[in-house]
């Protein structure tokens, strides 16, 4: 992952979930390599894998970023939650 203000790089493993509803990173984990936070127009819902509610609750942020793998690099946007010990779930790019 890259930040957009200033390319500094981060190594994140990811997990690709190809029945997520979205793109998301763990609030600990971005507040931790100091991401820029984005207010949402409006509040989302997410449900865990699980079917049970998201312990953050409504999420309130994104953050956008760069995404590297391999050769391919690209810009995306994600929802900032509670994801314990994963850092970011990618829906299928």
């Amino acid at each position: 992952m890259e930040k957009l203000e200033n390319h500094k790089r981060v190594m994140v493993k990811t997990l690709l979930d190809s029945s997520a509803t979205g793109m998301f990173v763990d609030r600990n984990f971005m507040e931790e390599h100091g991401f820029e936070l984005e207010k949402l127009d409006r509040l989302v819902n997410i449900t865990n894998i699980d079917n049970t509610n998201n312990s953050e609750g409504k999420v309130m942020h994104k953050i956008e970023c760069n995404v590297f793998f391999k050769r391919h690099k690209k810009r995306i946007k994600m929802d900032v939650g509670n994801l314990g010990r994963t850092k970011v779930v990618l829906d299928m790019l």
